[in-house]
């Protein structure tokens, strides 16, 4: 049995994750917690219970819960996370921003984070996988973040400190970031809106945008994104293996990978956490007997199997 602390924002317990999540699978949290700001945030994290688990959760767009749902408190931010501010070339953004909107509003201002543009999700999120596309990281902009430690002190590290490399940072456990700042180069805003209207084509020519999925399923073996350029090579791409292997279109259950592009999985409707982690796994695993080549997950698997019954209460 385990007490919550009092709140501003809003507890819920046996939340249904699949409802917050983009390929819309997941058994329930024990407890979701949507802080109402940072201070509420700080507050709830230094009451906790340190043997509580936490679990920050973006907006769901790079993640797998399994159907047994997280023997955790689930916390996700919103509207008290979502503010942007621009100082020059200086782009301050909380955590809950998505990331689309931080390159537009950037770019409105003439800085150029237009890498940002079409990647999926939100700020803390792209800040701990270190994410980027078209050969621009998240490494190469930013300056600090401000997290709050699970104990609910509010610290700023510098980006030196998160160590971030291709898809991964050293963001403690429990941590959960607030706010990113970033720098970008100055531009012509009509060009840098049209520059992320040619990678917005771009994508949408060769990526399932209109069907569920999480973004890219595995990391390209070659240790960095797409460069989008005529001289990108493909012979170390996860979707290249993956098509090697004859695994296009592959399919268990309701879950499938891509025709259009085979590193993407895709929810066609009905699939469970299960059969979409093991449809990534039989990939991975054929892929390995086709090629030699050891995909890695790009997309977070969290949570317990459905028969797991162990859950957190209030005491």
């Amino acid at each position: 049995m385990i007490h919550l602390p009092d709140v501003r924002g809003t507890l819920t317990r046996d939340k249904p994750l699949s409802d917050l999540t983009w390929l819309r699978v997941g058994g329930p949290a024990d407890w979701l917690f949507q802080p109402a700001d940072p201070d509420d945030l700080r507050a709830f994290l230094a009451a906790l219970s340190a043997d509580v688990k936490v679990f920050p959760m973006g907006v769901g767009s790079n993640l797998i819960v399994r159907d047994g749902g997280l023997r955790a408190v689930v916390i996700r931010m919103g509207r008290g996370f979502n503010q942007i501010s621009i100082e020059g070339t200086r782009v301050t953004a909380g955590a809950a921003a998505l990331d689309a909107h931080v390159a537009r509003k950037a770019a409105d201002a003439g800085v150029d984070l237009t890498f940002l543009r079409t990647i999926p999700g939100a700020i803390g999120g792209a800040v701990c996988m270190n994410a980027g596309c078209y050969g621009s990281y998240v490494a190469d902009h930013l300056i600090e973040v401000r997290a709050v430690t699970r104990a609910g002190d509010l610290v700023t590290i510098p980006a030196a400190e998160l160590h971030l490399a291709y898809r991964s940072s050293d963001l403690p456990e429990g941590w959960v970031i607030v706010e990113a700042v970033f720098d970008g180069a100055s531009a012509d805003p009509e060009a840098l809106h049209a520059r992320m209207q040619d990678q917005l084509a771009k994508r949408d020519a060769t990526q399932p945008t209109k069907d569920r999925t999480a973004g890219s399923t595995f990391r390209n073996p070659a240790g960095f994104s797409s460069t989008g350029g005529a001289d990108d090579v493909h012979d170390l791409k996860a979707w290249k293996v993956i098509d090697d292997a004859g695994l296009r279109g592959a399919t268990r259950g309701g879950a499938q990978m891509s025709p259009k592009h085979p590193n993407f999985l895709v929810n066609t409707g009905g699939a469970t956490a299960a059969e979409l982690e093991g449809l990534g796994e039989e990939v991975r695993k054929r892929v390995f007997q086709h090629s030699g080549i050891e995909l890695q997950w790009e997309i977070k698997r969290v949570g317990d199997p459905a028969d797991h019954n162990a859950r957190l209460d209030e005491g």
